[in-house]
This record gives structure tokens, C-alpha cells and sequence, in this order.
């Protein structure tokens, strides 16, 4: 399981939620690359994670003209689950859109300050450049030193970003 699982569950772990509300969240979030986000998906999601024992779901009564709508709430296994993956440091794993919504979700919610967890990613990211750059120095054959070299500089870019992160977010304290 992972990215809009999760990053479901963390919206929900702030309070119960419709799934029309946690894709407008979603949207909101993700700024322009939110309008490509497929309206279903939400809702194949919550389907996913209710049948996974993450969520439940239950007709909310306040709408008597949509009697389909449904709230939903994590239950103690989603709970976990958002704790998991936010303490997660696999990198590149997550794509830059995930990482950014792990950060919204995480402040909205309170579960976590955003600023430690670009922290933690940082230094996950600092461990793989040094071994990699280390591989690098090592690596004699030019060809598999391409590779090393590519990894390099995309771990050097992630810096650049976490870097970029944590001045926004320390700015929005």
C-alpha cells in the first residue's frame, strides 16, 4: 500500500471526512497538478482501505438529499498506518507530489511538524548521497559510473528541494 492510500488516512486522521471533501483537500493541496487527478480515485481508494479494515464508513444522517454520502473515519489499524508512514525515510519511493501532501496532511492534522520530517528525509537522503558518492570514487568502469553519477545529482536536486520545503514550512510556523 502507499501514496494516496496514505495519503487518505492522514487526511482523515484530523477528523472524519466525505470523499468528495478529501478530494477537494487533495486538489487544494496539490495547486494545478491537483486538476489531473481522476475524480474516481478517491472513492476507489476509501473502497481499498475500508476493505483493508483502515477506514469505516457510515451514512450521514444530516443529508436527507443524498442519502448515498457516507463519512469516513480511520479505524486503530489506520491510525498505525498513518504513524508508519509518516516516520518513513525511503527515498526515491515516494514521488515529489506524495512527499508534499504527507507534509500538508501531517500539519492540517497536527500528527506531525512538517519541518522534523523534512529533517528526517534529509538525512536519509544525505546517508544514500554518501554512499553513493563513495560508490562513485570506487566504480572503474565507466559505464556503471554513469549510473552512480545520475544518482548522485538526482539526490543532490532532492536536497535542493527538501531545502526549499523546509524554508516554506518554517516560514508558515
Amino acid at each position: 500500500m502507499g501514496g494516496v492510500q496514505d495519503v487518505v488516512l492522514a487526511m482523515l486522521a484530523k477528523e472524519p471526512a466525505h470523499g468528495y471533501e478529501l478530494r477537494s483537500r487533495m486538489r487544494e493541496a496539490l495547486g494545478p497538478l491537483g486538476n489531473e487527478m481522476n475524480a474516481g480515485q478517491i472513492y476507489v481508494t476509501l473502497a481499498r482501505l475500508a476493505k483493508a479494515g483502515l477506514v469505516t464508513s457510515q451514512h450521514d444522517d444530516g443529508l436527507p438529499d443524498r442519502p448515498d454520502r457516507r463519512v469516513y473515519v480511520l479505524t486503530p489499524a489506520g491510525q498505525e498506518r498513518v504513524a508508519a508512514w509518516l516516520a518513513e525515510v525511503s527515498w526515491p519511493k515516494p514521488d515529489l507530489a506524495e512527499f508534499h501532501l504527507k507534509l500538508v496532511a501531517a500539519a492540517r492534522a497536527r500528527l506531525a511538524d512538517p519541518v522534523a520530517l523534512v529533517d528526517a528525509q534529509r538525512r536519509e537522503i544525505l546517508r544514500r548521497l554518501r554512499d553513493a558518492q563513495r560508490a562513485a570514487l570506487t566504480e572503474a568502469d565507466p559505464v556503471a559510473g554513469l549510473l552512480l553519477e545520475g544518482v548522485v545529482l538526482r539526490l543532490r536536486a532532492d536536497l535542493e528541494w527538501l531545502d526549499a520545503c523546509e524554508r516554506t514550512w518554517t516560514g508558515r510556523k
